[in-house]
């Protein structure tokens, strides 16, 4: 698989990462495997998606621990990204950015992850009550003291109003042509050129899809002047861009997707243009939507890699694949010519 770098350090990973959260945490919990999983791990790896990334709360804790069980062979084989700063209650969660927990939360991410050392240690979300250069200074002593290779911030949650789009005659092309500024990463952009002083910035993470592209106006710009890698999280937008999923299928109540605007019935039938759209352009190279959808985030820079999630092995091997896929100036043209996505957050 093509090599990326992240960062002045010139990490490198493949193109393609995998995103280890479904496995354990956030979707539908009656289709998760332990072995499954473990499988779709390694066959992520064994195809050059060699960027694994988790996180302390997953789970919590056992997102860590399963991936522990495939670094403790294939240490060598894995670029191994991981977070901390959120903790997990029953019914909230909160941020804690106090350099003494940061530190504590680090030494428990490699005992889980059975390492000597993380090659991307990201701070999950900034602690509104810990200046932010507090937090980043304690990451940087870990980097010193050789527990950590590289520092990231991940702005996956920075979602700010988006421009209104409940009219068809407000709909601008996804990707393209004029569209109001969204200020969604405002806040992760001021952080950013904070923490930028203390200690090096090697890899921002943040949504980026064809239904969600609003980390091109001004995130992925500021990462590319500066030589930062960016993980582009999401970009199969929560499965909806696979073409797999179906309007009114229904997901179980502890799935994100259970909550999220987009996955309505309503909406999930209002985007399904976005979809036929991805299944044109890549019906025409023998691929798949999904594959469609993540070769036009690759297509975004150089410095990009998005990082799928998924639990199971086949969509490993599948997701991989779209690394061989280079979309043309007319693939690219189509898609950006889609309608923008409609229902979010806000």
């Amino acid at each position: 698989m093509e090599r990326r770098t992240i960062g002045a350090g010139a990490l490198e990973v493949g193109a393609i990462g995998l995103g280890c959260m479904p496995m354990s945490w956030g979707y539908t919990e009656s289709q998760r495997s332990l072995d499954s999983s473990l499988r779709a791990v390694h066959t992520a790896l064994d195809r050059g998606c060699s960027l694994l990334d988790t996180a302390d709360m997953y789970g919590p804790f056992t997102n860590e621990l399963l991936v522990g069980r495939v670094l403790k062979e294939r240490r060598t084989d894995a670029f191994v990204s991981t977070k901390c700063g959120l903790l997990v209650g029953e019914q909230h969660i909160v941020a804690n950015g106090r350099p003494g927990y940061v530190k504590r939360a680090c030494d428990a991410s490699l005992r889980r992850l059975q390492t000597d050392h993380i090659d991307l240690y990201q701070l999950h979300r900034a602690d509104p009550e810990v200046p932010v250069e507090e937090t980043w200074g304690a990451m940087a002593e870990l980097v010193a003291a050789g527990k950590v290779r590289s520092l990231g911030l991940s702005a996956v949650g920075a979602r700010a109003v988006r421009p209104a789009r409940a009219g068809r005659a407000e709909r601008r092309p996804a990707g393209g042509g004029a569209r109001p500024r969204s200020r969604m990463h405002d806040g992760t952009l001021a952080q950013l050129e904070r923490i930028q002083q203390v200690f090096p910035v090697s890899s921002v993470q943040a949504e980026l899809s064809v239904w969600s592209p609003e980390a091109r106006e001004e995130l992925l710009p500021w990462c590319e002047s500066r030589g930062i890698g960016f993980l582009a999280a999401m970009p199969l937008g929560n499965g909806y861009l696979t073409g797999t999923l179906t309007p009114g299928q229904g997901f179980e109540p502890e799935d994100i997707r259970a909550r999220h605007p987009r996955f309505t019935a309503e909406m999930m039938a209002a985007n399904q243009p976005v979809v036929a759209g991805l299944r044109r352009v890549g019906a025409r190279h023998g691929a798949t939507p999904g594959q469609a959808a993540l070769a036009w985030v690759l297509a975004q820079g150089r410095h990009v890699v998005p990082v799928p999630g998924t639990k199971k092995e086949r969509w490993a091997a599948q997701n991989a694949k779209a690394a061989q896929l280079t979309l043309t100036r007319e693939d690219l043209a189509e898609i950006a010519a889609l309608p923008p996505a409609l229902g979010s957050w806000d």
